[in-house]
């Protein structure tokens, strides 16, 4: 008596992910991030004030980690609310 998976639906749920993901073009490379210039960075931050994740900054990884680095460093300046609500 183990879980049995429906392979039907599963591959069918995997294909839907892929079409989805598949047009979305990726990343923006060229983006000024600096903790100095608070204005820059709220455009990647939510309505609380939360760093938004990749697939809505559309950065590539490096950029996304550097976005949260500048972030950080702005909160700790208070440049950027910890928390906005």
């Amino acid at each position: 008596m183990g879980y049995r998976r429906n392979n039907d639906r599963d591959s069918r749920d995997r294909d839907r992910r892929r079409v989805v993901m598949k047009g979305q073009g990726r990343t923006l490379k060229s983006v000024e991030l600096d903790y100095k210039k608070p204005d820059a960075l709220r455009q990647y931050l939510d309505d609380f004030g939360r760093i938004r994740p990749r697939r809505q900054t559309r950065l590539n990884a490096t950029a996304q980690r550097r976005l949260a680095r500048e972030v950080k460093r702005a909160r700790h300046l208070a440049l950027l609310p910890f928390v906005d609500g």
